[in-house]
């Protein structure tokens, strides 16, 4: 019962830092009450990779 608790509860932060990056940092604003957070997301965000247009596109012919 235990670790379901501390599970839930992890679960639940990971949320709140996901609705409060979507809300501030990805939008380029400064969390109000704690802008050490949007700063420490912001490093996160540049570090994380990304792909590349081209990679996303569907050659012609295939997909849809």
């Amino acid at each position: 019962m235990l670790t379901i608790s501390l599970v839930m509860v992890l679960i639940l932060v990971v949320a709140g830092l996901v609705m409060t990056f979507v809300a501030y940092p990805h939008r380029g604003q400064q969390v109000p009450q704690a802008p050490w957070l949007g700063a420490a997301m912001t490093r996160v965000a540049e570090r994380a990779p990304l792909l590349d247009r081209e990679q996303d596109e569907v050659p012609a012919g295939r997909g849809r």
